[in-house]
């Protein structure tokens, strides 16, 4: 089985099945996980906008009430179910009929808590920006919003200093802070290119009233914390650090109420006070700061500021988002049972590939035996037979070759055998005319004078004769027939052809005839071997030319111009039937089926002329109109005739 074409086809096709599965599997996982992973990233990202604009929302107000149409709103820009309810699980809001919507997964996609944010979800909902170290989100500011008196009076104020510090080449812009305090900004972010005017930015920095009211508050709470553990308090600054307010400045600017770059989020990060320094979050506790005492102060400030804004902020809620149907969204993941699904899968396709081998691989195979069973009988001798040729394919193009090469062998066994009996006939009758004069001198019966020598010496030549072109066609089927060449003028040769020939021609009263034109193509040939094809023709031309007929020698140049020499020899006799005309090259081949001699040789000349000239490079061809003659074309290639 190993050495078999099917066992070969077979463990290629299993081989090249189970390298396709494999890699199909892998390019599928592939693309599969890298779709899910993308999808996920983007419900994630989706997930982390809804997430804050919920945090938004109960940042800005002190209750859930009316986040029914911004949940809604949501669900319709995301496409997916969007709920809220208490950490008690109680309904506050659901995108889905109440009717129709399934039960919520037993865990929540995040609490929405203003006061504890999901760090996670917050930097992805604002662009990547951090949240406050306390985890107080910079929207929730409570009681440091301002009036809408303070907020328009520091506005006007404001833009009194844009204007200002546009007369000086400064280009800046007002930002209003989620507290409604405004803020100048000036491009560029180089709050120190503002020093060296006029425009004093100061009077943007002072605290109003209810600020100065919400950090004092804020700032007894921290106390009291303090005090619980046995600590001094701290008075708390506009930035919400403590100690010498100089120190807690941001490094880089000139004070605590120096304008900050703005956050690229919706609403500017607020500081307690509110100050132009928006993004300065207020729970950010100065890093320089360090030891046990410091890290007491900011827990504390810490506690506070949850415990200020409580009464602020809506309470914390469980946030649900899952798909329209109610489920959560699962991911992707390789388990027991899927893996069992592809391995099954690959075990199918494996199976089908391995069937359609085996299955193409028998029927390949049969025609393949069959032509192995008929050789192996040729090899022991029986007789040649075809095998079934299945279809148009390879395997049916080798069986019809093979038809072929079984037909052609067989013709050529019976060929073999025909010129064995030919051969042994042909020198059987000169042999027993010698056989039969000797015997009949040794008993008396002939007198053995001239006449009697004369006839076994002819019997003899034509034994000579026959032995001679038997020895030419075995040189030149063994392709050991040697030639000389040497350049031929064709005229003189078909001269001295025609005059070796003429007093046969004579007697047979056959008008022999030279047509060739002086000085004639020139070729280059063995002129010995050339004469001897020639003259076979000419000799074979005599003998079927009734008398007065004619017999005619003619050389010329191809016509279209390739430099090769056309020799005719035309006559006319009886001429060929049309169904022996493509025997009459073949050996031991007459057209008269009775064998006689009294009309030829011993039918290998036409045999030997197709070798000589075959052996020259070129081809012969027979044409014939039976009752009008026949003509013989030697084609030979010529050479450029030399000059004089």
């Amino acid at each position: 089985m190993r050495r078999s074409l099917l066992g070969r086809l077979l463990a290629v096709s299993a081989l090249v099945a189970a390298c396709s599965v494999a890699a199909t599997a892998w390019i599928a996982v592939q693309t599969t996980s890298g779709a899910i992973k993308q999808e996920q990233g983007q419900n994630l990202t989706a997930d982390a906008r809804i997430y804050d604009t919920l945090l938004d929302y109960a940042a800005r107000n002190p209750t859930w009430d009316g986040v029914g149409a911004t949940v809604r709103e949501l669900a319709r820009e995301s496409g997916r179910r969007v709920a809220l309810t208490t950490q008690g699980r109680q309904p506050l809001a659901d995108s889905a009929t109440a009717a129709t919507a399934p039960a919520l997964p037993p865990q929540a996609s995040a609490v929405v808590d203003p006061l504890s944010v999901d760090t996670v979800l917050a930097a992805r909902g604002t662009d990547g920006q951090g949240t406050a170290a306390d985890r107080i989100d910079p929207r929730a500011v409570g009681p440091f919003r301002l009036s809408a008196a303070d907020s328009k009076t520091l506005r006007r104020t404001a833009d009194d200093k844009v204007e200002c510090l546009n007369r000086a080449g400064i280009a800046s812009d007002v930002v209003v802070g989620a507290s409604g305090r405004p803020r100048v900004q000036i491009v560029g972010n180089d709050p120190e290119r503002a020093l060296g005017t006029r425009c004093d930015l100061a009077a943007l920095d002072t605290p109003t009233r209810s600020e100065r009211k919400a950090l004092d508050a804020l700032t007894e709470l921290a106390d009291a914390c303090l005090k619980r553990q046995g600590r001094e308090g701290v008075q708390l600054n506009s930035d919400l650090s403590w100690g010498d307010p100089a120190s807690s400045t941001v490094p880089g600017e000139t004070g605590p109420l120096v304008p900050r770059v703005p956050l690229p989020a919706p609403a500017p990060v607020p500081t307690p006070r509110d100050a132009p320094s928006e993004e300065a979050e207020p729970s950010v506790v100065k890093p320089e700061r360090t030891g046990e005492n410091d890290r007491a102060i900011a827990s504390c400030v810490s506690a506070a500021r949850s415990e200020q804004l409580s009464s602020y902020v809506a309470s914390p809620a469980l946030l649900f988002i899952g798909d329209e149907g109610g489920a959560t969204l699962p991911g992707f993941d390789l388990s027991p049972a899927n893996t069992a699904r592809i391995a099954g899968a690959a075990a199918l396709v494996l199976a089908l590939t391995v069937g359609a081998s085996v299955f193409a691989g028998a029927r390949l195979v049969r025609p393949l035996h069959a032509l192995t069973g008929a050789a192996q009988r040729m090899r022991d001798g029986e007789q040649p037979e075809s095998v079934p040729v299945s279809g148009d394919d390879e395997v049916g193009r080798l069986a019809a070759a093979f038809n072929d090469m079984s037909a052609h062998r067989a013709r050529l066994e019976e060929q073999r055998k025909a010129m064995v009996s030919d051969v042994a006939h042909e020198l059987r009758t000169p042999l027993s005319n010698i056989r039969g004069w000797l015997e009949a001198a040794q008993d008396g019966l002939a007198d053995p004078d001239p006449a009697f020598v004369s006839s076994l010496l002819e019997e003899a030549v034509l034994l000579q004769h026959i032995i001679d072109d038997l020895q030419d066609l075995a040189a030149a089927d063994a392709g050991v027939l040697r030639l000389h060449p040497e350049s031929v003028e064709i005229r003189e040769l078909l001269s001295q052809v025609a005059a070796a020939h003429q007093a046969r021609a004579e007697n047979a009263g056959v008008t022999l005839a030279v047509t060739a034109t002086a000085p004639g193509p020139a070729l280059r040939a063995d002129p010995v071997r050339l004469r001897q094809a020639v003259g076979n023709l000419v000799s074979n031309a005599v003998r079927h030319t009734p008398e007065g007929g004619r017999v005619t020698l003619r050389a010329y140049a191809h016509e279209e111009g390739d430099g090769a020499v056309l020799v005719e020899v035309a006559d006319t006799g009886s001429g060929i039937p049309p169904e022996d005309l493509p025997h009459v090259f073949d050996r031991f081949w007459r057209a008269e089926k009775s064998r006689s001699r009294r009309t030829g040789g011993s039918g290998l000349g036409l045999a030997i002329v197709r070798k000589l000239v075959e052996a020259h490079g070129g081809t012969v061809d027979a044409m014939s109109v039976e009752g009008e003659g026949s003509t013989f074309v030697l084609r030979l290639p010529g050479t450029t005739p030399s000059g004089p």
